[in-house]
């Protein structure tokens, strides 16, 4: 009798045993999404131990998550993505180790353009199969697809270790490693401030990849800036323009960008306008804050005197162009040229002008003070500065005798 007691008490113990192994299994197999060979450990757990409320639960919460994985195939067929998408979320708050899950919903956000968790989803996928060769493939095309060719070539890297000879893989590690090399070697010319190499580089790029708008984007935010610093204003801010209107309106650099280009044109109501869109977007922006107040400046400016216009230049002309419009516009309004007396008052204070515009535009001190918007020669905009005494740079004598005026080049 004792033993039989002791026997009983040992299958009991080992029943026990091997119910909560069960219980433990059947929760793994759960949440890798294989439903039916959880239920069946959970039903062998209740045959030994039919008042277990702990799996009675997992059965019923089973019974939902079918339930939620049908909804979501046929909304998806449907192509209902953002219902199929809840009922996925659902089904994953338990199934958190299913990849056909995770594949199915990085289907749906990238059909709804939310490519970036797409992403994320791809990357959790591949950790939970045994080859993820192909989904890395597709990792890499969608980071090439939102133009983050950096981080494409990585994840086609990938793929290549798991299969060097894969067909698919190798003629797309290629291509985006030719268009990485590229942004590099833009870049490089970027950093360097040789413009001209920038533009030929980002037009190598816009012909190499035609059909991707985000990397064609984002060479068009490049070749802004570098548009902008060569003097083409025209092209800068057109290329601004489409980053803006076509990839990000919010771009806070860019809107900076298409600001300075507007400055450069004289259009400073557009100035402003960019500039406080940027600084609505990024109170913190120092570029943009700077930039409003010098646009600002220069468009209470604009009603005095301009000595880019003086001397009729741009205002990213060179100290060799200064020079040259210096000297063709004093030969032209010399008041020796002038007879009548009208004329020759006139020719005097373009002279004094065209003087003047030589004295700031040369100096680069007064000429950095100019450009944001203060006068260095005015007595009301400029305090405690050195101002200008009508004296001639670049040779031109202007004396007074006891008649009219004389003048003298003296080169």
């Amino acid at each position: 009798m004792h033993k039989s007691r002791q026997h009983s008490q040992c299958v009991q113990v080992v029943a026990a045993d091997t119910a909560q192994a069960r219980v433990q299994r059947g929760s793994v197999l759960l949440k890798q999404g294989e439903i039916d060979s959880a239920e069946n450990d959970f039903h062998a757990v209740l045959r030994v131990e039919p008042s277990n409320s702990e799996v009675s639960g997992k059965l019923d919460l089973i019974a939902d998550l079918r339930q939620y994985i049908h909804q979501a195939k046929s909304f998806y067929d449907r192509q209902d993505l953002v219902s199929s998408e809840y009922y996925l979320n659902k089904a994953l708050e338990h199934l958190v180790w299913d990849p056909s899950l995770y594949r199915l919903r990085a289907k749906c956000l990238e059909s709804r353009g939310e490519i970036r968790k797409a992403i994320a989803d791809m990357r959790t996928l591949t950790k939970l199969v045994a080859d993820s060769t192909d989904d890395f493939l597709k990792i890499s095309h969608l980071y090439y697809g939102i133009g983050d060719v950096e981080e494409s070539l990585s994840q086609i890297r990938e793929c290549l270790k798991l299969n060097p000879d894969h067909k698919e893989c190798f003629p797309f590690y290629k291509k985006v490693k030719k268009l990485a090399k590229m942004r590099e070697s833009l870049n490089d010319a970027k950093q360097r401030e040789d413009w001209m190499a920038c533009l030929e580089k980002g037009q190598q790029i816009l012909k190499y990849e035609s059909k991707v708008l985000d990397i064609q984007m984002d060479t068009f935010r490049q070749l802004c800036k570098c548009n902008m610093e060569a003097g083409h204003i025209a092209e800068a801010i057109q290329q601004c323009t489409e980053v803006l209107t076509n990839s990000d309106p919010n771009d806070v650099d860019v809107l900076c960008d298409r600001a300075e280009a507007y400055i450069l044109d004289e259009r400073y109501d557009e100035a402003i306008e960019d500039y406080q869109k940027a600084q609505k977007i990024n109170e913190e922006s120092r570029r943009a804050r700077e930039g409003l107040d010098k646009a600002q400046k220069l468009k209470k400016q604009a009603g005095k005197r301009d000595y880019y216009k003086i001397l009729g230049l741009k205002r990213n002309a060179s100290k060799r162009d200064i020079t040259k419009a210096y000297r063709k516009m004093a030969q032209k309004w010399h008041p020796d040229n002038f007879n009548d007396a009208a004329e020759k008052k006139k020719a005097e204070q373009k002279f004094i002008d065209i003087a003047a515009a030589k004295e700031v535009l040369s100096d680069d001190e007064k000429r950095a003070q100019f450009d944001q918007g203060i006068d260095p020669l005015d007595p009301e905009a400029q305090q405690g500065h050195t101002h200008f005494h009508h004296g001639f740079p670049g040779g031109f004598m202007f004396r007074e005798g006891g008649g009219p005026f004389s003048f003298k080049f003296n080169f």
